[in-house]
Parts: C-alpha cells; sequence; structure tokens
C-alpha cells in the first residue's frame, strides 16, 4: 500500500514545515519533501490546510474501565479499586470486547496510534481474547501487559484481590500463547503488575526472568498514593523503590506508572536501572493522588511517556486533553508558565517511553524510516482552535479530538474525516450501552473498612 499526504504542514524535528508531501510505502515513511518535487503513486490525500504530527502514544490505560465511567466518584484510591474490583471480577467477555474496542476507537480519535493496556489480573481466557479481538478490530497498535500478582490480600493494602489471581506458571504459558498468537501483527505482549504489594520478591524474580528472556516490557503501578511506601515499610522495613531494588525488579523494560510520590532518592535509583515513568496527570488529579515531578523527572534522565489511564479514573481516552492538562498541571505546581511547552509535550507524547515498552524508538516529529503511525490535524474543524498563530501552541492549549480528521497506523487509514473506517459507531455505542455492569453490592460490606 502506498499512499501520499500532499500539501499539509508537517512537524518534523523541532520545526514545522508547510507545503509539504508526506509519502507513505508499506506502512513507514519513505520521503518528506516540499509539494511536487516527487512523483505522486498510489491513493492521495489532501492535506491543504492541516497539520501532520506523528501519532500519540498512550503509556498507560485499563481498556475494560470504559464501561466503569463515573464509578466511586470521589473515593480515594484504595477505596475506588474495590468498587473497580467489583465490576472486573464479573467482566464478561462481551463487556470485555465492547469496552476495549470504545477505548481504541476513542484513543484513536484524539490522535493515539498506539497504547500500553495494563490488564488486571484475570483467570478468564475468553475475556483476554475478547480484548484482543477489540484491538484487532479497530487497527490501533497495542502492548498487551497481561496482569500477574502472587500475593493475595482482599483489603488489596498488602497484595491482591485473590479472586482474580492464578498461579504464575498458569499466567506465563498464557502470555506465551497469547504472544505466538499475536506475533508479527501490531499487539505485542507484556505482563502487568499492579503494584510493588501484589509480587512476592519470589515472584518478582520469576516475573522478571520470564520478562527479560522474551524482551518483554513489564508495566507496574508505583507510589501512586503513600500507600505502596507505607506498606512496603510496614512489611519490610524497606521503602518502595528499596523493596523493588532489593528484589532484582528494576531494569531497563520496567514501566513505572504515576509515581506522585517518587522522592529525588528514587528518581536517581530508577534513572540509573533505565526505568521509564508513565505520566497519568488527569487520573491522578481525579482521584487526589498528587502530581508526578515530571522536570525533575526528565532532568534526572528518566523517559517519561504520557499515560491517560483507565475511563474509570480519568474519565476519557483522550490524550490531546491529557498532554494540555500535563503541562498546565506542572506550571500551576512550580508557578513557571514557561514549563512543558508543545515541543516537550509533543515528545512525551510520540515518543518519551517507546523504547522502554517495546515500540518503534522513533526520533522527534517525521522523518524518512519512521513508521506511518500518523495523526491529520485540522484546526478549522473547531471554533475554538481558530485563528491559528502558533499551530503548536494552539495544538497544546486548545486542541480536542475534534482537529483530528485523519489517523493513520501502519500506513492504514482508520479513521477518516473523525470517524473510524473498520467499525459502526452506533452499533457500538448501542452494545455499550447494554454492557453497563452492575456493580449493586457495597464492597465494604463486613471487610472492616
Amino acid at each position: 500500500m502506498s499512499i501520499v499526504i500532499r500539501n499539509v504542514t508537517a512537524w518534523s524535528q523541532g520545526t514545522w514545515l508547510p507545503g509539504q508531501d508526506v509519502h507513505v510505502e508499506a506502512g513507514r515513511v519513505r520521503a518528506v519533501v516540499p509539494h511536487e518535487s516527487l512523483p505522486v503513486t498510489g491513493e492521495v490525500l489532501d492535506g491543504s490546510g492541516g497539520h501532520l504530527i506523528p501519532g500519540l502514544v498512550n503509556t498507560h490505560t485499563h481498556l475494560h474501565q470504559s464501561i466503569m465511567r463515573g464509578i466511586a466518584e470521589g473515593e480515594p484510591l484504595i477505596r475506588w479499586l474495590r468498587y473497580v474490583a467489583e465490576g472486573t471480577v464479573a467482566l464478561t467477555p462481551e463487556q470485555a470486547y465492547v469496552a476495549a474496542a470504545v477505548a481504541s476507537l476513542e484513543a484513536l480519535r484524539s490522535g493515539t496510534t498506539a497504547l500500553v493496556e495494563h490488564m488486571w489480573p484475570h483467570p478468564s481466557r475468553e475475556v483476554h481474547d475478547a480484548v484482543l479481538r477489540a484491538l484487532d478490530d479497530t487497527g490501533i497498535r497495542a502492548v498487551v501487559c497481561r496482569g500477574v500478582a502472587d500475593r493475595p490480600d482482599t483489603t488489596r493494602k498488602w497484595g491482591f484481590d485473590q479472586r482474580l489471581m492464578e498461579p504464575l506458571d498458569a499466567v506465563f504459558a498464557h502470555v506465551d500463547e497469547l504472544a505466538a498468537r499475536t506475533a508479527g501483527g501490531r499487539i505485542q505482549l507484556g505482563l502487568a503488575v499492579p503494584n510493588p504489594r501484589s509480587l512476592t520478591p519470589e515472584g518478582m524474580t520469576r516475573v522478571r526472568a520470564f520478562a527479560e528472556e522474551r524482551g518483554m516490557t513489564t508495566s507496574i503501578h508505583l507510589l501512586e498514593t503513600a500507600t505502596d511506601e507505607d506498606m512496603c515499610r510496614e512489611h519490610t522495613g524497606l521503602g518502595a523503590v528499596d523493596f523493588l531494588e532489593r528484589s532484582g525488579f528494576l531494569w531497563d523494560r520496567l514501566l513505572a506508572v504515576h509515581c506522585c510520590k517518587l522522592d529525588e532518592a528514587g528518581r536517581r535509583r530508577l534513572a540509573e536501572r533505565g526505568v521509564a515513568v508513565s505520566y497519568n496527570p488527569l487520573s491522578n488529579m481525579r482521584l487526589g493522588s498528587g502530581v508526578a515531578p515530571v522536570p525533575e523527572m526528565l532532568e534526572a534522565g528518566i523517559r517519561v511517556g504520557l499515560g491517560v489511564d483507565g475511563a474509570a479514573s480519568n474519565d476519557t481516552q483522550d490524550a490531546l486533553e491529557t498532554m494540555r492538562m500535563g503541562a498546565y498541571l506542572q506550571r500551576a505546581v512550580h508557578g513557571r508558565s514557561d514549563l512543558l511547552g508543545f515541543p516537550d509535550m509533543v515528545r512525551l507524547a510520540t515518543t518519551g517511553a517507546n523504547g522502554v515498552v517495546g515500540l518503534e524508538d522513533r526520533p522527534e516529529g517525521l522523518v524518512p524510516g519512521i513508521q506511518a503511525d500518523l495523526v491529520l490535524l485540522r484546526f478549522d474543524r473547531d471554533l475554538g482552535c481558530v485563528p491559528v498563530l502558533d499551530p503548536g501552541a494552539t495544538l497544546l492549549t486548545t486542541g480536542s479530538n475534534r482537529t483530528v480528521d485523519t489517523v493513520l497506523v501502519d500506513g492504514e487509514v482508520l479513521i477518516s474525516d473523525g470517524r473510524s473506517t473498520r467499525l459502526d459507531e452506533k452499533e457500538l455505542i448501542a452494545r455499550a450501552v447494554a454492557a453497563a455492569p452492575e456493580i449493586a453490592c457495597n464492597p465494604f460490606e463486613n471487610s472492616g473498612s
């Protein structure tokens, strides 16, 4: 397949280049050249008046939560997790499919071309199959990190809900099966650890060995709140980062999610071990978890990517909104308006943690050779984005999913004129309404919490 996006303004190596033709062949960008300087072959997309950027990468989400929007609003993290757990235990394959399809399509429509799915541990093979089928149907690129835990605890304070756990050997065998099934496609497999409290030191040794042998990413929630630190000190006498270090669980394919309470010593340790961080500003604000020290992480040499998180805590999959709020939150905390401008945020959002999570570690902007995961923006689709005085400033400060006109993954057009080319959106909406979970029980009954 070959395609040319003609006469577009392209973001390339830190600058906007007007009047460019972007030639795509075999799923990669072959050339970024002045308009009509190369012969045009294949399909043509008129980019006149549009702006082209690399696709955004969402380094953290929970797809199944897109049918749990608004759940337990106002509850602190540990109590909120208990409500989400009830819906996860009861999750059906139909709910899993619909939730993953809705979340993926919503992500694509906000310019996201790749996502890292942090699946909760779940014993149902049918649920996992449904998620992979939904991702394949939408066409999005994905790293599916399959949940794993070996320390049970109904309270989730020191461990994980045992109703969702399986023996490590069973999980490893299932991951190998799924990886073989998806090999060569847009979906790759990894492992997802709920938090440092959900794996024993022996479990950490086994998980890391399994992941390293296969070159897989492992995602772990770390220091979203002070709970990780408090519980690790209470049970091991070590802080959370030291506990992971002592257990050999810090390495260059580990993605640490949130890190709101990561101190200077912890930042230094993660940087030394090559661990990347997923920054999830909207979720952290919604749950009152805190603010990740992103400028300090970057200064320490940590690779930071942007995360949208699950729709039960965000409550959308809109990467453009997350990019804007991610910048504004840091400016408010640090009292500086010059922090994390468009070049900084688009770097976080397109390539910040790619190498660690197993995605293409691409250079900044559109250059020949990169995967053709592209987003064509038309600011004139949204009254709030015109006139355009500075395209980068417009995208960061007022850009919305309404400006996303066309999205390509591997050179395939998945979104055209803001709509999916693969799925019937009206039918999907009807299925999502019908898939609403019934979480009628109080997860705190007789728990002493």
